[in-house]
């Protein structure tokens, strides 16, 4: 598996044509689980483990992969499994997520497999709202399971997203669409939007996204002409962020729009592939300062306000008026 991963960087050019490779695995029982491979940095049998008191119930140590210590979440006690019963007889799956690395305990790493964005689809209704899937596809006539890391990783680290509890802003008379196909992100930004005083439409993938934005130009909704940005993640079921700034690129009435690619995947990987794109800006998740500075120099721009620093009022006036 370790050998397959060499040539990750060479299947990142996929990205773009709304192709995805999964990095397939089982956790307790027969049920095979995917990730994208593109966040995988190498998969490796399990090393000794130090635990430490006090830590999350969901982690079972730390690690040292090519000397450096990482954190190893027991990936199936995360999502409400029975945890893996012996580590040093499991695989570890190192992955770097919004800036961080991690590694996953799992029972056994199967495959790598390369498909279509398209025949991957959200999680049915019926599993509820307390799930830690993202999407399910079907691969050689079985289902498999695409988890939601994001939201294992902020319950593992305690940050609570919860918008309720967040109180709106003035009103700014802009507004923002956000396409995130995971829950935890897309409370995220929405906290950020509503605590400032921006209204937002917040969907899951970028398909819908793509359909939104085409309805309010058929119908001249107030909401297009109001639109700020697009912030998209780039993995998401159905319509990827880079196919979803394409499509968006060639509708006349929409190619106008400022596009944020906000995405959990490896900095490097996207910005080389931001010009092709055509989006405007790039933001590897999740800095709650520098997303909220990236918003804020945008609405200024779009409202004719001055940028931060430039005269009296910078973004006080900008909240204010």
């Amino acid at each position: 598996m370790s050998q397959l991963l060499k040539e990750v960087d060479l299947r990142t050019r996929m990205v773009g044509h709304n192709r995805l490779e999964l990095l397939l695995f089982r956790l307790d029982g027969p049920q095979r689980y995917g990730i994208n491979v593109f966040k995988v940095r190498e998969v490796v049998g399990c090393p000794p483990l130090v635990t430490f008191p006090g830590a999350h119930p969901h982690v079972r140590g730390v690690a040292v992969v090519r000397g450096q210590a990482i954190t190893v979440i027991d990936l199936a006690r995360a999502i409400g499994r029975a945890p893996i019963p012996d580590p040093a007889r499991a695989d570890l799956i190192v992955c770097e997520y919004n800036r961080t690395v991690q590694g996953f305990l799992v029972k056994a790493v199967d495959r790598i497999v390369n498909m279509q964005w398209e025949d991957v689809r959200q999680p049915p209704a019926a599993v509820g709202a307390d799930h830690y899937l993202t999407a399910v596809t079907d691969i050689d006539g079985e289902l498999v399971e695409v988890l939601d890391v994001e939201k294992v990783l902020y319950e593992v680290t305690g940050v609570s997203f919860d918008e309720d509890d967040v109180a709106a802003g003035e009103d700014l008379g802009v507004h923002v669409l956000v396409a995130d196909d995971s829950s935890v992100a897309r409370n995220q930004i929405t906290r950020v939007l509503k605590e400032r005083g921006a209204a937002y439409t917040a969907v899951n993938n970028g398909r819908i996204a793509l359909e939104t934005l085409q309805c309010w130009a058929d119908e001249s909704d107030p909401r297009l002409a109001n639109l700020a940005l697009v912030i998209s993640d780039v993995e998401m079921p159905e319509m990827d962020g880079y196919t979803l700034v394409r499509h968006i690129r060639e509708d006349e009435r929409l190619k106008h729009l400022f596009i944020l690619l906000h995405t959990s995947l490896s900095g490097v990987f996207d910005s080389s592939l931001l010009e092709t794109v055509a989006a405007d800006a790039f933001l590897s998740k999740f800095d709650t300062e520098e997303l909220v500075e990236t918003i804020w120099r945008q609405i200024r721009r779009f409202r004719g306000l001055p940028e931060e620093g430039e005269g009296e009022h910078g973004i006080r006036h900008a909240q204010a008026k």
